[in-house]
């Protein structure tokens, strides 16, 4: 498959409602699929993203996952079925995205991946998309994507509660200083066993979708520059109280 070769007859009627928008249009679905997305996780977060991005029609998505498919995870791991059970998350993920979308080229990754890996990885790619389960991943991505000098859009989901965010922090914003890294929203890790994981605490399923919706929606203006994207910004979402808040952040001290 070769990105660079324009939409044919048939890509052009799959994505004629993206075309017709005057944000998007034949120029930024080209793009899309002269687009290359690296999804770190192929779970609750990273089974929508990979979903709506193969679905818009991004050219190739790389998937990046070292873990099984289990029953428990079919609860928010939409992309995955019951016949899944036991193979790889990448390999799993794969074969459906290929009966959404042949278009769509995939690489697989089935590797955990850390700042070393993620490096080498990301000069295949040009977007990050970090839907890992654990701030160890959090901050590799986060220091990998910055110094490759590659936009990261990176969620987190517990319970009923949500957020994400995009970090382009080697570029400045509006108002001239540089943007906020991932180290500025959170200095540091908090302490081991201070924050539950699903399976401890548990996890409503349909969260995982509403989030790894919102960073797929982020990627795609990231890709046709359609929109603001959440750069500087901490999108907060209350499932019980179906409340969303935006906070703002900025960059702790350092060249302006």
């Amino acid at each position: 498959m070769n990105g660079s070769e324009p939409l044919n007859e048939a890509e052009i009627a799959r994505y004629r409602r993206h075309i017709v928008l005057p944000e998007i249009g034949g120029a930024g679905q080209q793009r899309m699929k002269n687009a290359r997305v690296l999804v770190v996780g192929a779970g609750g977060l990273g089974a929508p993203v990979l979903q709506y991005l193969a679905a818009a029609g991004i050219g190739r998505i790389g998937i990046a996952d070292d873990d099984a498919v289990s029953l428990s995870n079919l609860q928010r791991q939409v992309i995955h079925d019951t016949a899944s059970i036991g193979k790889p998350k990448t390999e799993s993920a794969a074969a459906a995205i290929a009966r959404l979308n042949p278009h769509v080229e995939v690489g697989l990754h089935h590797l955990r991946l850390t700042g070393e890996a993620a490096r080498t990885l990301l000069a295949d790619y040009d977007i990050l998309v970090d839907g890992s389960d654990n701030f160890e991943t959090r901050y590799a991505m986060a220091d990998a994507a910055e110094a490759a000098e590659r936009p990261l859009v990176t969620g987190a989901v517990g319970r009923f509660d949500g957020s994400l965010t995009v970090l382009k922090p080697w570029e400045q914003g509006a108002d001239g200083r540089r943007n906020p890294s991932y180290r500025d929203l959170f200095p540091t890790a908090p302490p081991p066993g201070a924050v539950p994981s699903c399976a401890e605490a548990g996890i409503v399923g349909a969260l995982t979708g509403v989030i790894g919706t919102l960073m797929a929606m982020e990627v795609i203006k990231l890709v046709t520059g359609a929109g603001d994207p959440l750069v500087g910004r901490l999108l907060l979402y209350d499932g019980l109280a179906a409340r969303f808040e935006v906070m703002r952040y900025r960059r702790r001290g350092g060249p302006a």
